[in-house]
């Protein structure tokens, strides 16, 4: 988050080079995405809220922006709609979750109020990474439930909710699902025309399968994540 934060990452990598090894986990673990070709489409509004409240959805934005911050070299959780990739999953996979978003998003509201005189959201970005830096010590589970559906979010198949505009494949450079790969492909000689679409656009992926997979319990902590989910260490 802040200097503080970046200080515990390795000397000449930033926070998010960080979540962009852990992203490019979490996109091998899942399909599809491609890398956009200039600037990819942002979402303008927040899509319709499907399980937080108004305040609840406001609270998470600011938490997953921090987390993966826009800045010059490109667009990170927020562009990427990673809130709503959460809000939508607290509805399905995520269902077990909800009580602990509620509280935990409340109790950093509050945390912010009361020690910043401020809404958490309506902190600058300093005084949001030094809330988040306290939070994380006095509520670390939540602070890395968050963290972890922030990567997920961000780097997902646009499928469910998040990735909007391929900008988390565009941040690991990644040029999406292949199907077949050419012999030009095979030289290596220059990165592969993108291919933008989910994986559920091509016919031999079952989207009721992806239904099924949207129904089901996902993993609540890093310790039953897909080996290299999560990996980035105080990447805040």
């Amino acid at each position: 988050m802040g200097k503080s934060s970046d200080d515990k990452a390795p000397k000449g990598h930033s926070r998010r080079d960080m979540f962009k090894l852990a992203g490019a986990a979490s996109a091998l673990a899942g399909s599809g995405i491609a890398q956009a070709q200039g600037a990819p489409p942002l979402a303008a509004h927040r899509e319709a809220l499907e399980t937080l409240t108004s305040a609840e959805a406001e609270i998470l934005e600011a938490f997953c922006a921090r987390l993966i911050p826009s800045d010059a070299t490109g667009p990170g959780a927020k562009e990427a709609r990673a809130a709503h990739y959460i809000d939508r999953a607290l509805g399905g996979a995520l269902a077990s979750a909800r009580e602990t978003y509620r509280s935990g998003l409340m109790s950093l509201d509050a945390e912010a109020r009361a020690s910043r005189g401020a809404p958490f959201s309506a902190l600058d970005a300093q005084t949001q990474d030094a809330v988040l830096t306290e939070i994380e010590k006095t509520d670390s589970g939540f602070f890395d439930m968050v963290r972890q559906h922030t990567l997920q979010g961000t780097f997902c198949d646009p499928y469910y909710g998040g990735n909007t505009g391929f900008v988390g494949w565009d941040l690991l450079s990644y040029p999406g699902i292949r199907i077949s790969v050419s012999e030009h492909d095979e030289a290596m000689n220059a990165n592969p025309a993108p291919v933008r679409k989910s994986a559920y656009d091509f016919p031999m992926f079952d989207r009721s399968s992806a239904g099924i997979a949207d129904r089901i319990p996902a993993p609540m902590d890093q310790a039953h994540m897909p080996f290299g989910i999560g990996d980035a260490k105080n990447g805040h």
